[in-house]
């Protein structure tokens, strides 16, 4: 029986530009199994989706709520969303 699949979208917020989230949260995505993407805001947080077994996903909302090691996490909303075709986990353009 295959894991049951699911995507949520995260809004990270705190100290999280400017100390290798993105790049972290894709090694960490990788590493999980997990897709999607990941990407600066404006604002100065961090916006992903991440879809894959639901361990996996709740595994990665786990470790944005700390984040890379110089990274200072205040608050991750997260929110379920429909699951999407991705074929990997990318770091897209700031927007």
């Amino acid at each position: 029986m295959s894991p049951k699949i699911v995507a949520r979208h995260l809004n990270i917020r705190g100290v999280v530009q400017g100390v290798g989230f993105r790049a972290s949260m894709v090694t960490e995505a990788e590493r999980l199994g997990v897709v999607g993407w990941v990407c600066n805001r404006a604002d100065g947080s961090v916006e992903a989706v991440v879809q894959g077994p639901i361990d996996a996903v709740a595994a990665i909302v786990d470790w944005a709520r700390q984040g890379p090691p110089r990274s200072q996490v205040v608050a991750v909303d997260v929110t379920e969303i429909g699951v999407q075709p991705f074929p990997t986990f990318e770091c897209r353009p700031s927007v």
